[in-house]
């Protein structure tokens, strides 16, 4: 099998980069439409409108009404068709980013993507991924292409809540595992290929920034200042982690992050804060050394990421606690999952044991 990197086109990140962002939609269309929520339209319309109005290109919007789902999909898509745009850029969130990236495929135009946070590695991929409208993970849908430009503006990211921030590395925490997984099973990524070595030591690499610059970043971000551990961060969340997980491979942290969105009490838990919840499932899954845990307990709870059950909203006493966490292990093991990329077989009596023994490995690092 052939090995295979993809990336974006191009990828911008610094201070006040959202003042430039017309600059790179000029070369791919004239007339953009904007997909962003209303709580980021109210921080930012002003300056999409005025560096548009500066490099004279025309601009469209449509609000994002919370849910990257099939519906969401088709009504922006009706808009964008409404407009005459010929370009369209997704500004916010993760699942703004991704319904912005499906109406962009669907009406066979260009897409540049401007996230407000730095909460997930999806900017740079060429995939969406698509929930119910009840918040349920569906499916992911995969493009032939990744999108033509990612502006990562590091001041609008700085202001932006901590929680996401953090949660940001949760998502980037799994980048690393789950690409060394994927690698010595000599599974298929993402990106339709065998890992290449760069893919991999851009994963190493996300995780070693992590543990290095996290905290650091964290602090700066808490006092709504960015400085250079920030910027690493931002890098190593987005572009780091984005084209590790894409080009390297996913695995079981992903998957158990997908059996989680049945719980309800995890409905209001980030994307990467189950994800980092999965990373210690699949260590355990995988009989990992005890250093090597410790080392991800010690980073996540140091950052402020969940490494228990109860942290992400799910109490031991709550109503058929272990049948609904061997719901979860069920759906985790779907045909189809990333976890079925792990160097063994696993299955949902394996996962469910995993879940049970890394909540309370978590509880018990939590108490020493």
């Amino acid at each position: 099998m052939l090995k295979v990197l993809q990336s974006p086109g191009k990828y911008v990140q610094g201070p006040n980069a959202l003042r430039e962002i017309a600059e790179y939609i000029k070369p791919l269309g004239k007339k953009a439409f904007f997909i962003a929520d209303q709580f980021v339209f109210g921080l930012v319309e002003s300056t999409l409108k005025t560096s548009c109005q500066k490099s004279d290109v025309a601009y469209h919007q449509a609000v994002f009404q919370g849910e990257c789902s099939q519906n969401e999909i088709k009504r922006l898509g009706e808009l964008f068709t409404q407009s005459g745009a010929d370009i369209v850029v997704g500004v916010g969130g993760g699942k703004t980013l991704d319904a912005a990236k499906a109406v962009a495929y669907y009406g066979g135009v260009p897409i540049v993507i401007a996230p407000t946070i730095a909460s997930t590695d999806a900017p740079t991929s060429a995939l969406s991924v698509i929930y119910t409208e009840k918040g349920e993970f569906e499916s992911y849908l995969l493009y032939p292409k990744n999108p033509d430009v990612v502006v990562m503006d590091t001041t609008i990211i700085a202001n932006a809540p901590v929680r996401l921030f953090v949660a940001g590395m949760g998502d980037a925490l799994a980048t690393y595992f789950e690409a060394r997984a994927c690698t010595n099973a000599q599974k298929t990524t993402m990106a339709g290929g065998l890992t290449t070595k760069a893919a991999l030591t851009l994963a190493e690499l996300c995780y070693q920034t992590l543990l290095e610059e996290g905290l650091k970043a964290k602090f700066a971000v808490e006092n709504r200042v960015s400085t250079k551990a920030v910027e690493d961060i931002v890098e190593a969340n987005t572009l780091l982690s984005g084209l590790g997980f894409e080009s390297a491979g996913l695995a079981a942290c992903h998957a158990i992050h997908n059996g989680l969105t049945v719980i309800e009490e995890c409905h209001d838990r980030y994307h990467g804060e189950k994800v980092a919840f999965g990373v210690l499932v699949q260590l355990i899954l995988e009989n990992s050394p005890l250093e090597e845990l410790e080392e991800v307990l010690s980073f996540s709870t140091a950052v402020g990421l969940p490494v228990t059950l109860a942290e992400l909203g799910l109490q031991e006493d709550a109503p058929r606690y272990h049948e609904r966490l061997k719901e979860a292990a069920k759906l985790s093991c779907a045909e189809g999952e990333t976890i079925h990329n792990m160097p063994f077989k696993v299955n949902e009596e394996d996962v469910y044991a995993a879940i049970i023994t890394a909540d309370r490995l978590g509880r018990a690092w939590l108490n020493s």
